[in-house]
């Protein structure tokens, strides 16, 4: 008899127990075998299918020309958030299996970046139990294991509450007090800092009051969004001598960028929408190793007739880089009142029309224009951030015998074109700008494009979709002068709210205006 043997019980009934009970645990483990399974083939699939999406995605963004220019073409923005997506599945894929298997996902290893110095740090000792036959005996300690993990405290309203004593003196008339505090609303209820906090959330994080009004109300704090509005009117009131100032900084810019987009806008008594203009102005000197500050201004119009950029630059004497609308032409005119103005196009306009052509009509002289234009911006990669000078033998080195051969190409092919083609348009506006498109090659702090000034009004077309505004002597006033300041702080990687409250509390106890410069983002100081 083996030991196995001598284990079994001897009476039947306990025997048939034992078999059952073997039998349903059996039973239990190939359920779970095959649940095990079901789920094993299912999260490979769904994996399978998000990495085809992303071999989709990176033949559209880096594979060859076929691929890559297609009607689909994605933006970076699309790419960024598809890719984000694909990680949040991947990543509910691996919770999923671990939590059915038991066993947590092997990760390659990924070196964890510090957290920064200033932030907070909160001590948690976690200090064993005694082992069993262990208590009363002394612990030496011989190392510890330390992690960090980032945790955060929601925002929260309080109440600062202000006494101000008074006082007599024995034998002598009169009362004294402190003054009151100086404050940006006169009587009113909120601080400086509470008073960024909705300017930054509603300008510069595309967050409309009535959110706002909602979100505070969880807090149990009520503030009703007609109210913030008028808040928001006197903060705007105050910082529009900043934006005039950060202005008037870019106009001293030796290379300056201009753009505008459409703005929804309620006709005064009429009750429709109708459109307005928002225009801004860039100075950013970094890409030819510039010191001093980049800056962002907007300026809300009813319009976007020519007189506006007009006024707007008035005096400005340089480098005015923009797209093709005629507006700007007429500063560069000799009888203009910007005599001195040199217009420098921008390539990425007129490559979106030969893509664009491209795409629709699969168009030969289109794929060509746009192969040798990709050398164009490769070369601008290796010279950003390089002196003018460098940057302008770079490209009399390399881009001048590109940019000879776009325009050799289209002068060739125009005479066989249709007039009214869409392809022979294209073709002639860049033939008609040539100058301003060639400036580039011989003034390094030109650049190949304008999408510094793209990139400036993008959040600005995002935030729009919230708001209605009521013509420029209304709301758009005031958001096209906080919202310059506050984009000119993230572009100084500047904390916008850090510095929007610091400069409320030197506005309300009344910070000269000569020393207007030291109130400009760029020069913040915690």
């Amino acid at each position: 008899m083996t030991a196995h043997d001598s284990a079994l019980p001897d009476d039947v009934d306990a025997l048939k127990a034992m078999v059952r009970a073997i039998t349903e645990k059996t039973a239990l483990l190939e359920q779970r075998n095959a649940h095990l399974e079901q789920v094993n083939k299912g999260a490979e699939e769904r994996i399978t299918r998000l990495m085809a999406i992303v071999k989709m995605l990176e033949r559209a963004r880096y594979g060859t020309r076929s691929e890559r220019l297609g009607k689909d073409r994605l933006s970076d923005d699309q790419y960024a958030l598809a890719l984000d997506e694909i990680e949040t599945g991947v990543a509910a894929l691996a919770a999923e299996r671990e939590k059915t298997t038991g066993r947590p996902t092997k990760r390659p290893p990924r070196p964890r970046k510090g957290f920064a110095a200033h932030l907070e740090r909160v001590e948690v000792v976690i200090e064993p139990d005694d082992p069993a036959g262990c208590e009363g005996l002394e612990r030496i300690r011989i190392g510890e294991d330390v992690c960090e993990r980032l945790d955060v405290t929601p925002a929260k309203f309080r109440v600062i509450v202000t006494r101000r004593p008074k006082y007599v003196y024995k034998g002598r008339d009169g009362v004294i007090q402190a003054p009151a505090p100086a404050r940006i609303i006169a009587s009113g209820i909120p601080t400086e800092a509470l008073l960024a906090q909705i300017a930054v959330s509603k300008y510069a994080d595309g967050l409309p009051l009535y959110r706002q009004e909602a979100i505070y109300a969880r807090d149990g704090v009520l503030i009703e969004r007609s109210q913030m509005a008028q808040w928001m009117g006197k903060v705007g009131f105050e910082l529009e001598p900043l934006a005039a100032y950060a202005l008037a900084r870019i106009k001293q810019g030796e290379r300056i960028f201009a753009d505008e987009t459409t703005l929804p806008t309620l006709a005064p008594g009429a009750g429709k929408a109708k459109t307005a203009y928002l225009w801004a102005y860039v100075r950013d000197d970094r890409p030819f190793g510039g010191r001093d500050p980049p800056i962002v201004v907007y300026r809300f119009e009813d319009s976007r007739a020519g007189e506006c950029v007009a006024r707007h630059l008035e005096g400005y004497r340089g480098i005015l880089q923009v797209d093709g609308y005629a507006a700007y032409h007429r500063l560069a005119r000799p009888e203009g009142a910007n005599e001195g103005v040199q217009l420098a196009a921008c390539w990425s306009h007129v490559r979106r029309k030969f893509y664009e052509l491209h795409v629709s009509d699969a168009s030969i002289v289109a794929a060509q224009t746009l192969e040798q234009m990709a050398a164009l911006w490769a070369l601008e990669e290796r010279v950003r951030g390089k002196p003018a000078l460098t940057r302008m033998k770079a490209r009399q080195a390399e881009a001048a015998a590109v940019v000879s051969g776009l325009f050799a190409l289209w002068e060739k092919e125009l005479p066989k074109l249709s007039r009214k083609s869409k392809l022979a348009e294209a073709i002639r506006d860049a033939l008609t700008r040539r100058a301003s498109l060639e400036r580039f090659l011989s003034d390094g702090r030109v650049e190949l494009d304008s999408n510094t000034v793209e990139r400036a009004i993008r959040p600005q077309t995002i935030t729009r979709k919230n708001s209605l505004f009521a013509g420029s002597d209304g709301g758009g006033r005031t958001w096209a002068a906080i919202a310059s300041l506050l984009a000119t702080a993230k572009m100084s990687n500047v904390d916008p709210h850090a510095w929007l409250t610091q400069t409320l509390e030197r506005i309300a106890n009344g910070w000269p205006n000569r020393e207007i410069e030291a109130l400009m983002p760029w020069n913040y100081r915690p």
